[in-house]
């Protein structure tokens, strides 16, 4: 059975840290960049072995949460992608992808990984 890979867009090291061991205890492989651009050169190399883009919004310079969204669904029609925001979230609708979900910050791991499980078993139910 083939390890699902994540790509976690993160710029807090302690939240990185935190998320990589709890989901690798969930049976995932995670991929952790710290910015946007990261994030598209990850993406732009091989958009297709990830399951899932996990991605805060707020990165610094360079592209955002939304725009990394967007550029995993673009290489990747039916990626599962969810946002991460301590106070972004309200502009999720009109600025996330579509079928995505929103999980505001501070979070329980459980949260996320129940998101992760639920978006990646709908993807393959298509």
């Amino acid at each position: 059975m083939t390890v699902p890979v994540l790509l976690l867009v993160e710029d807090e090291v302690l939240l990185q840290e935190l998320l990589d061991t709890e989901l690798a205890a969930a049976g995932y492989e995670l991929v952790i960049v710290s910015n946007g651009t990261e994030a598209f050169a990850a993406l732009d190399a091989d958009a297709a072995r990830f399951k899932a883009v996990i991605t805060d919004i707020r990165l610094g310079s360079g592209p955002d949460g939304w725009e990394v969204g967007r550029r995993a669904r673009e290489l990747v029609a039916d990626v599962s992608v969810i946002y991460l925001s301590g106070d972004s979230a309200h502009d999720w609708t009109s600025k996330g992808v579509p079928k995505s979900l929103m999980i505001a910050k501070p979070f329980a791991s459980a949260q996320l990984i129940t998101a992760v499980s639920m978006l990646i078993t709908a993807a393959d139910a298509h």
